[in-house]
């Protein structure tokens, strides 16, 4: 069954927590896609990628890349999953895929200084658990360690 895992950013910001989430994803052995409302939001995401530590490279591309299928981590604006992900990341308040089933894992990352993006996951996790989905929130403690809320 699909998990669908709803982290709640606080006092974090987007490019200080997906590549974490990301690097684990691939160390898992899972191909993941990223999927973000604006192409302005791929372009930053996909630049910082590249310089998120000096110790930890994440392979990926974009669903431009003549590429795209062979990418680990693909980041998009489109439902598609060219590289077949088994884990989809959703950013900026990315829509639910269709096909959200057939993925092991999707993860919802939604901004607690956005009352929009608050109120957009909220709205999801009521569509996520009416749909049957096994949903999961995420807040950080104290120290930036993610805890399972419910």
């Amino acid at each position: 069954m699909t998990e669908i895992l709803f982290y709640h950013l606080k006092g974090q910001t987007l490019e200080q927590v997906l590549p974490a989430l990301l690097h684990k994803s691939l160390e898992r052995g899972w191909r993941v896609v990223v999927q973000a409302a604006s192409e302005e939001r791929i372009e930053v995401l996909d630049a910082h990628l590249w310089t998120w530590r000096d110790d930890a490279f994440l392979p990926h591309g974009t669903w431009r890349d003549g590429e795209a299928a062979e990418q680990p981590i693909l980041l998009t604006i489109n439902e598609k999953n060219p590289n077949g992900a088994v884990a989809r990341f959703l950013v900026e308040g990315a829509n639910m895929p269709v096909d959200a089933a057939s993925y092991e894992r999707v993860v919802v990352l939604f901004d607690d200084e956005d009352p929009d993006a608050v109120e957009t996951a909220r709205a999801r996790w009521g569509e996520a658990k009416a749909a049957g989905f096994d949903v999961t929130y995420w807040q950080p403690d104290e120290r930036g360690r993610w805890r399972r809320q419910s």
